[in-house]
C-alpha cells in the first residue's frame, strides 16, 4: 500500500522540461519567500555589495556630469547654457516614452534604463567632447588646415568615438545584466535610452553655442541661428542619435537570442551593428559635403527610410514576443501551472491591460486595488520572461542555469496567481480570446465589471495577498519523464489521474497548506 501523504505530495504541477530527465532533478524544491531570486556567480569580494557598486556608478557618472557642466558653460556662457538646457529637454520625454512603450511586453527594470540614459548624457558625452576636441586639434596642427580638420573630425573621428562610447553602455548591460537583456527589443530600448541621453547633452552644447552666436550678431526670431539649430536638431531629427545607436543595440539583441555554440556569430553581430551605426552616423555628419541640398537628400533618401525600417523591426520583435507567449506557455498550462485561458490572454496587450483593470476594481479599496494591479503586472512580466527563456532554451541560447531560472519564475508566478489567474481568465473571456471558455468559472452572487460573474481568487478570504501557504510543491514523482514541451501524463504509468492540476479558482475545494518539500 502506498502512503497517502506521498501521493498528496506528488499530485502537484510538474514542469514541462525541454528534454528527457527526472523532473525532481530539474526543478527541486521551492525557495523560501524572499529568497526566490536567481543570482549569477560573482567575481571578487568588494563587488558583492550592491550598495558599493551602485554608489561607485553614481559617483563616476556624477563626476562626469560636473565636468560636462563646466566645459559646456565655458563654451556657451551661463545664458547660453540655460537656453540650451531648456530647449534640449523638450524631445527627451517623447523619446523615452516611445522606447518604454516598445518595452511594454516585458518591461525592463528602470535601473537599467536610468543607467543607460545617464551613461549617454554623462560618460559618453564627456568622452566625445574630450576625444573629438583633441583629435580635431591634432589634425589641424599636423595638416595646418583647420577647415579640413573640422570636416575630417565630423565625418570620421566623431562617428567612431561617439558610437563606441554609447555602445559601451549596451555592452555593460549585456554582460552584467544578462538576465534582463534577452532579445532584440531589450537591445533597442537600452540603446535608445543611451542615445537619448547623449543627444540631450549634445543639444545643450549646440543650442547654447547658437544662442551665443545670435547675441553677437544681434539675430532674433525665425531667422536666428538658434531657431535654425532647434528646427534641424529637435524638430527634424530628434531620432538621429537613437537611430544610430539602435543599430548597435540590434546587433547585441540578435546575439542574445543566438545559440551559445555560435560564438563567432555572437561576437560578429554586435560588431556589425556598431560598424553600421558608425557608417550611418558618418553619412549624416558628412551630408553637407554633397552640395547645398546634400543634407535634405540624405535625410529623405537614407535617414527616413532607415528610421522606418528600424521602427518596423522593433515593432515586429515586440509582436514576436507576444506570439512566443501563445506558443510556449500552453505546456505550463497543461502541467497545471496556468489556467487554459492564460496563454492566449497573456499574448494580447488588450487582455493584459484589461486584467490589470479588473484586478484593481475587484478589490474593496483603492490601496488594495493598486496592489492587485501591480501583482498582475508583475505576473505578466514574469510569464513573458518564462516564455522567452523556454524559447531560447529550444534554440540552445541558455546556459546550465536554465533550471534555476525556470524555478524562480514559476515560484514568482505561483505567488501572484491569486490575483492574476482570475483576472486574466476573465479578460480572455471578455476579449473573446481562444481558450477563454476553458478557464472561465462562474460564481453566483459575485459580479465584476460589465455584469459578468466575478471569479474568486483561490485561497484568499479577502481577495488580496499572495498567500505563500498555498504554494504547491515543485517537481514530480521519480521516473516521471515528459517529452519535449509535452504536458504531463504522457509517460507510461503517470496519466492525468496521477497528476491532477490545482483546484480551479473559486472552487470550494480547501487549499493545501502544506509547505513545499525541501
Amino acid at each position: 500500500m502506498s502512503d497517502p501523504s506521498v501521493q498528496h505530495q506528488q499530485a502537484r504541477p510538474a514542469v514541462p522540461v525541454l528534454h528527457e530527465q527526472r523532473v525532481d532533478e530539474v526543478l527541486g524544491a521551492a525557495p523560501e519567500r524572499g529568497r526566490g531570486r536567481y543570482r549569477p556567480h560573482r567575481v571578487g569580494m568588494v563587488w558583492r555589495s550592491k550598495v558599493f557598486r551602485a554608489g561607485a556608478v553614481i559617483v563616476v557618472l556624477a563626476l562626469c556630469w560636473l565636468v560636462i557642466l563646466a566645459l559646456v558653460r565655458e563654451q556657451t556662457g551661463p545664458e547660453g547654457f540655460l537656453v540650451g538646457l531648456g530647449l534640449a529637454v523638450l524631445p527627451v520625454p517623447l523619446l523615452m516614452a516611445a522606447f518604454r512603450w516598445l518595452d511594454r511586453v516585458e518591461p525592463g527594470p528602470w535601473r537599467n534604463l536610468i543607467f543607460s540614459f545617464a551613461w549617454g548624457a554623462c560618460a559618453a558625452a564627456l568622452v566625445a567632447i574630450i576625444a573629438n576636441s583633441f583629435a580635431t586639434r591634432w589634425i589641424a596642427t599636423a595638416t595646418a588646415d583647420p577647415a579640413s580638420a573640422d570636416t575630417l573630425g565630423a565625418t570620421v573621428i566623431a562617428p567612431v568615438v561617439e558610437e563606441s562610447a554609447k555602445a559601451a553602455a549596451v555592452l555593460l548591460i549585456f554582460l552584467f545584466r544578462r538576465r534582463e537583456f534577452s532579445g532584440v527589443v531589450d537591445g533597442v530600448v537600452v540603446a535608445g535610452f543611451t542615445a537619448t541621453g547623449f543627444a540631450f547633452t549634445e543639444n545643450i552644447l549646440y543650442l547654447g553655442n547658437a544662442f551665443g552666436e545670435d547675441q553677437q550678431l544681434g539675430s532674433t526670431g525665425f531667422a536666428s541661428v538658434t531657431a535654425g539649430t532647434f528646427f534641424v536638431r529637435i524638430v527634424m531629427s530628434p531620432f538621429a542619435h537613437p537611430l544610430f545607436t539602435v543599430l548597435t543595440g540590434l546587433g547585441f539583441g540578435f546575439a542574445a537570442v543566438s545559440a551559445r555554440r555560435h560564438r563567432v556569430r555572437r561576437i560578429a553581430l554586435p560588431v556589425l551593428g556598431l560598424l553600421l551605426a558608425m557608417g550611418l552616423h558618418a553619412l549624416w555628419n558628412g551630408s553637407s559635403a554633397f552640395g547645398p541640398y546634400g543634407f535634405y537628400a540624405v535625410y529623405g533618401i537614407v535617414m527616413v527610410p532607415a528610421f522606418g525600417l528600424v521602427t518596423w523591426l522593433a515593432i515586429w520583435s515586440r509582436q514576436r514576443e507576444l506570439r512566443t507567449l501563445a506558443a510556449e506557455l500552453p505546456a505550463y498550462a497543461a502541467a497545471g501551472w496556468l489556467t487554459p485561458a492564460e496563454p492566449t490572454a497573456l499574448s494580447s496587450m488588450r487582455a493584459r491591460g484589461m486584467a490589470r483593470d479588473l484586478a484593481r476594481h475587484w478589490q474593496p479599496d483603492r490601496a488594495r486595488g493598486r496592489a492587485a494591479a501591480r501583482a498582475v503586472a508583475e505576473y505578466e512580466s514574469f510569464a513573458t520572461s518564462l516564455a522567452g527563456l523556454r524559447r531560447r532554451a529550444r534554440h540552445g541560447a541558455v546556459g546550465p542555469d536554465f533550471g534555476a531560472r525556470e524555478r524562480e519564475l514559476l515560484h514568482h508566478l505561483w505567488q501572484r496567481r491569486e490575483f492574476a489567474a482570475p483576472a486574466l481568465t476573465q479578460a480572455a473571456h471578455l476579449t473573446g480570446r481562444p481558450g477563454a471558455h476553458h478557464g472561465h468559472h462562474r460564481h453566483p452572487g459575485r459580479h465584476g465589471q460589465h455584469g459578468h460573474p466575478r471569479p474568486t481568487p483561490h485561497g484568499s478570504a479577502y481577495g488580496y495577498g499572495y498567500g505563500y501557504g498555498h504554494t504547491p510543491g515543485y517537481g514530480g514523482p521519480p521516473g516521471y519523464t515528459p517529452g519535449y514541451g509535452g504536458p504531463p501524463g504522457h509517460a507510461p504509468g503517470h496519466g492525468p489521474a496521477a497528476h491532477p492540476p490545482p483546484p480551479p479558482y473559486g472552487s470550494s475545494s480547501p487549499p493545501s497548506h502544506r509547505r513545499p518539500p525541501t
